[in-house]
């Protein structure tokens, strides 16, 4: 479980095809990797992965097919958002982000601090205005709804820290749901 308040903007530096994926070797930049064991899991640009090997500030990571299908950005050198998991003790700054990518969104279009996504169709449905959404491993509070487009406000902070400040209309993102409002859902709508 995860906060989705990044820690760390890593590198993935190589990327090996494998019978199951792919195997990621990421550099932790100024993530703390001390504590961190092989076993662990690490919020890597928004989905939930296991470290299989711990080299110094480098780890690596199998990503099976299906995290594939329902991800972006893990399957190519680049920037990632980093968060180690969190600790019963540990304060909940953001919301409560599982690493289960629900989908691959899109950013539509930035207006100063807006940034308006189109969150993938079955996501689409638990995205509400002043709930949470998390967006490449980010927590993130939703200002507005319009069918499947949602606003965010990105305050300096936050651009300065993840990769969001990278992102260019067109890009492709990883969307996860409001843990709660999946829930709720299912609640509401039983078998």
């Amino acid at each position: 479980m995860f906060t989705g308040i990044v820690q760390a903007v890593g590198t993935i530096v190589r990327v090996d095809r494998s019978a199951v994926g792919v195997r990621l070797t990421v550099h932790a930049g100024r993530l703390g990797t001390r504590g961190v064991r092989v076993g662990d899991s690490v919020c890597v640009q928004g989905a939930c992965l296991t470290v299989t090997k711990k080299k110094g500030k480098r780890l690596s990571f199998d990503v099976s097919r299906e995290t594939l299908d329902c991800t972006t950005g893990l399957d190519r050198v680049g920037a990632v958002n980093l968060e180690k998991a969190m600790r019963l003790s540990d304060r909940l700054g953001g919301h409560l982000v599982s690493g289960h990518v629900d989908g691959v969104g899109s950013l539509l279009r930035v207006k100063g601090s807006v940034y308006t996504f189109r969150a993938p169709k079955a996501v689409a449905r638990y995205v509400a205005p002043k709930g949470s959404i998390c967006i490449d491993g980010v927590s993130l509070t939703v200002n507005r709804v319009s069918g499947a487009e949602l606003e965010v406000n990105l305050i300096p902070h936050t651009l300065k820290v993840t990769t969001l400040q990278r992102l260019k209309p067109g890009a492709g993102v990883n969307v996860e749901a409001d843990l709660i409002a999946r829930y709720a859902q299912r609640l509401l709508n039983p078998l």
